[in-house]
């Protein structure tokens, strides 16, 4: 089922995504074409405050034309080890500094096109400084109640797949059915 690689066809750099189209030779054979975003990688974190709120960013995502809500995330530095970079963007993109972390977990983003590896952490404990995005971002964020969490994916509020995995995961954390 591998694939061989034959040769790069396309190569443009951005400033931190690059596209590709190369050729491969499948495991039958046959000779095709595969088009690739290679990412950094990133991460994500869900941060539950004491009052048990979920502090969700909103940020406008140009490629859906839509305000968004999502956990804070943001992207690895080049050789950034990802347990470094979530403390960072959590403070970033909303000011709070947790005392607390532990990784919920690990996945691709989309591989069927890009090699984007996402690490999911839970923050806890949590003080709050000031924020300080990027220049190129505008976000605010809000606290809800983890209770009311899964009626806003359910009812559409939610749309971003980070944010809606990260959240069923931390869910089966605290309800003790993880394996």
């Amino acid at each position: 089922m591998e694939e061989k690689f034959n040769k790069r066809l396309v190569e443009e750099k951005g400033r931190y995504l690059h596209f590709c189209v190369d050729e491969v030779t499948l495991s039958n054979g046959h000779i095709s074409t595969r088009e690739m975003v290679t990412h950094p990688g990133a991460v994500a974190i869900v941060a539950l405050n004491a009052q048990n709120e979920v502090i969700l960013v909103r940020q406008y995502r140009y490629p859906v034309q839509e305000v968004l809500y999502e956990i804070p995330a943001g992207k690895l530095e080049q050789g950034e080890d990802p347990s470094e970079s979530a403390p960072r963007e959590l403070a970033e993109e909303t000011g709070f500094i947790a005392k607390r972390w532990e990784k919920l977990g690990t996945f691709y983003t989309a591989p069927g096109f890009s090699n984007e590896k996402m690490h999911l952490y839970f923050a806890t404990d949590l003080e709050k400084e000031e924020a300080h995005p990027d220049p190129d971002e505008i976000i605010t964020y809000e606290k809800f109640p983890l209770a009311e969490i899964f009626a806003m994916i359910e009812a559409g509020s939610i749309k971003d797949g980070k944010t809606i995995l990260a959240l069923l995961l931390l869910e089966r954390r605290l309800s003790g059915d993880e394996e």
